[in-house]
């Protein structure tokens, strides 16, 4: 009780996971100047393969088999309308995320437009920073394809993503995302 109430004292508030060695040097390591962005080569294929099914399976729309054939395209160099890069850690060669630019072109915005296709970090380096210079990359990857207009999606709900975005400039259209399957015409 205290002294001036006759109510218990007010919980204190939950302690901290406790952070394990492993963990602490790991995020130290983790800093932005420990990464870098390479464009995807065909070596990467399976490694980008990996992460897109995962990325998509994480929003809840797993990769179908065209869409595991277009990632292998995009990795082969074989697709002229998409560029795309991997995440590495300068100390190490495995790929910890990606980022997939795809080019179109639009009257309404005054040509060259872009999307922002796939943009997915493993989830070990997310909270760090590291999204927000993925997605700075982006930009200025889209500024030197002549992109002047890059849009992007992301799920209803999934506020870390939207803040990211918002905080670099991307905003809503006001206009609903809507889609048809055209080759195969019965489902996406």
């Amino acid at each position: 009780m205290s002294l001036f109430s006759d109510q218990p004292p007010p919980a204190s508030p939950p302690a901290k996971p406790k952070i394990t060695p492993e963990e602490r040097r790991a995020r130290q390591t983790d800093r932005l100047e420990d990464v870098r962005f390479e464009p995807v080569s065909p070596s990467d294929g399976p490694a980008l393969l990996a992460m897109a099914r995962a990325f998509h399976a994480e929003d809840g729309h797993p990769l179908t088999d065209p869409g595991e054939t277009a990632v292998l395209r995009v990795a082969s160099g074989e697709e002229p309308l998409a560029r795309a890069w991997v995440v590495r850690r300068i100390s190490a060669p495995e790929p910890l995320g990606y980022l997939i630019l795809t080019l179109g072109y639009s009257v309404e915005y005054g040509g060259r437009d872009g999307f922002i296709d796939d943009l997915y970090l493993t989830p070990e380096l997310r909270g760090r920073g590291i999204g927000a210079r993925l997605l700075a990359f982006a930009l200025e990857r889209a500024a030197a394809l002549g992109i002047g207009t890059l849009h992007l999606e992301t799920e209803v709900g999934n506020a870390d993503a939207e803040r990211l975005y918002r905080a670099a400039g991307f905003e809503e259209t006001g206009r609903r995302l809507m889609r048809r399957c055209i080759h195969p015409p019965t489902k996406c």
